[in-house]
């Protein structure tokens, strides 16, 4: 399937584009259903559940209740990292300078 373009790298006026998702349609359906389903209550248990599950010492559960409300934990070498970048730029800017 070849897409026209421009000069530009534009697609051209008339081109069809791409096929899109084709399990976009089914996916909404199903959300849906789950939406339709749950409410707010069983949120609530389900978090208790998760909750107790991570006081017992189930790392899953008490992992996946860190993921969504800290934020997924950064790698741990990260600030060597930022520090060993920090004192390159340093030693660069200083080259720069002499």
């Amino acid at each position: 399937m070849k897409l026209d373009r421009d000069s530009t790298g534009r697609f051209t006026q008339g081109n069809a584009g791409g096929p899109g998702n084709p399990h976009a349609g089914q996916v909404s359906k199903l959300r849906a259903a789950i939406l339709a389903a749950v409410d707010e209550g069983d949120i609530e248990a389900i978090i208790a559940q998760l909750v107790s599950k991570a006081r017992e010492g189930d790392l899953a559960a008490a992992r996946e209740i860190l993921d969504r409300t800290v934020g997924k934990a950064a790698q741990s070498d990260l600030l060597e990292r930022i520090e060993a970048l920090e004192a390159a730029a340093e030693r660069l800017s200083e080259r720069g300078q002499s």
